[in-house]
């Protein structure tokens, strides 16, 4: 492996601000300007910096909300220019990178594109934060090649993260692998992050996993907010209301 240190805690500098655990978190999908506002009024109260939403949704069913595309990464940068706020949101086909790279801080690699090596490759060419999700069916090997790729063009601004892959379990929606967070800190020193949304697809379990989960070697946690998630466009089931999202942070006194 070629891939070398950079911490989070760098990574966070790069932004001008340190946490000792940080939070990524947002809706899955962008859906209307006062949704994000919502959000990005609610982190601000809970000192979070980074702020999620999707734009560009790659969908199992092609009838499936796709996203509001440009208009959503135009959404997501006037709301962070309001709350000063670090934006991460997908970008799925290689000839959006320019335009992410206008309207997105954290251009997100999602799970189904992990192995999309046209994008990594040309995300590799810019000098762009990206963070890189684990495929759903992934190896640990094949999460790390992947991260090769972008490397070896050049960009070595890489955000790990596990969000859970398809096992025959069937009580969460994924199976959140612990195990990769100890080798990605084992044979990199890249920082890891960890989707608990995505892993779980469920919101009852979040608080008791969130827990285990800061005790961890992990440098971050992503999770899923919406104003109002029994009106979202998806993920409904495991997306925290704002008032559920801070009283998560509260109870476990992180900020």
């Amino acid at each position: 492996m070629q891939i070398e240190k950079m911490n989070f805690k760098k990574m966070s500098e790069m932004f001008m601000f340190e946490q000792k655990i940080s939070i990524i978190a947002g809706p899955c999908t962008i859906e209307s300007h006062y949704q994000m506002d919502k959000v990005a009024a609610t982190l601000v109260r809970n000192n979070i910096k980074f702020i999620r939403g999707g734009a560009f949704k790659p969908r199992t069913s092609p009838y499936s909300f796709q996203g509001l595309g440009i208009e959503g990464l135009k959404i997501l940068s006037d709301v962070c220019k309001k709350h000063d706020l670090i934006s991460v949101s997908e970008i799925i086909d290689p000839r959006d990178i320019e335009i992410g790279l206008e309207y997105i801080n954290v251009i997100q690699v999602g799970s189904r594109n992990m192995q999309n090596y046209s994008l990594l490759k040309e995300l590799g060419k810019t000098n762009h934060p990206v963070l890189l999700k684990r495929g759903m069916m992934s190896t640990i090997e094949e999460f790390l090649l992947a991260a090769e790729y972008i490397i070896k063009e050049g960009n070595k601004k890489i955000i790990m993260c596990e969000r859970g892959i398809r096992t025959f379990e069937t009580y969460t929606r994924n199976t959140l692998d612990i195990s990769c967070i100890a080798v990605v800190k084992q044979k990199t020193k890249l920082p890891i992050i960890a989707d608990l949304s995505h892993s779980l697809g469920r919101k009852d379990i979040i608080k008791a996993v969130f827990r285990y989960m800061i005790n961890t070697d992990v440098d971050g946690i992503m999770l899923e907010v919406h104003p109002e998630p029994q009106y979202s466009l998806s993920d409904s089931k495991q997306s925290l209301s704002c008032d559920e999202f801070t009283e998560l942070l509260e109870s476990n006194k992180l900020y």
